[in-house]
């Protein structure tokens, strides 16, 4: 089956090059020019990925990927036009997994699309039973490793993916510490071309879900000067 792509971006001749480039490598695209229409088009088909400029009519792209975020953990990329970094964390903190400052090659985009792709597909598992196994639970939090939900008190909160991979692998080795490079390497792989702040945003986002007091966390805690760990 084709590799599914919603391409949303409002530079008609950016979205037809990319568009055909990607076609060319086998994906099926589906194009919008405006952030209403692309945040539709999101909530009423099932996408692989998602290319998302900021910068769009209507609805700006932080604002989609926001959206987005409340009914699907699919995968996001993020173009900008500006290369300041806090716009780029902005992206990130917003629930993007990766990002492309304009302008860009289109071979860059092609394989940041692949090497996300293989990412979700290595995480996906084989035909199995139900293994209770795979169920954490520590004081409030439990953790289904095979359905992907976390329940708080009871309640299901929800993760994005990156969020749901930081929490998987700080809760299966309670107290023990992960460098925020280690973290990277595991949760984005070796060849992601972002920093390790990356990595901080997306801890204050977990934080944010499962701390009843983020700025005094009773979970996920910090070893100053090394990284993170699980309490």
């Amino acid at each position: 089956m084709a590799t599914k792509i919603l391409l949303v971006d409002d530079e008609k001749l950016i979205v037809k090059g990319i568009k055909f480039s990607l076609e060319q490598d086998g994906m099926e695209v589906t194009t919008s020019h405006d952030g209403e229409e692309g945040l539709e088009l999101a909530k009423k088909n099932k996408f692989d990925l998602i290319v998302l400029d900021i910068m769009l009519p209507k609805m700006d792209g932080l604002e989609i990927c926001q959206n987005i975020r409340e009914f699907s953990n699919v995968p996001i990329i993020m173009l900008t036009a500006k290369s300041e970094d806090m716009d780029k964390i902005m992206g990130l903190e917003y629930g993007a997994d990766d990002y492309l400052t304009k302008p860009f090659n289109v071979l860059e985009l092609k394989a940041r699309i692949k090497a996300i792709l293989r990412r979700e597909n290595r995480k996906k598992p084989q035909a199995a039973e139900h293994d209770d196994s795979k169920i954490i639970t520590i004081r409030d939090i439990t953790v289904d490793l095979n359905t992907k939900r976390v329940m708080m008190s009871g309640q299901e909160i929800n993760l994005t993916a990156k969020e749901f991979d930081l929490l998987e692998i700080l809760i299966e080795t309670p107290d023990k510490v992960y460098t925020r490079e280690e973290l990277l390497s595991t949760v984005w792989g070796y060849d992601y071309p972002g920093d390790v702040r990356t990595v901080d945003v997306h801890v204050r986002r977990l934080r944010e879900k499962v701390e009843e007091k983020p700025s005094e966390p009773k979970y996920v805690h910090t070893k100053w000067g090394v990284g993170y760990y699980f309490k």
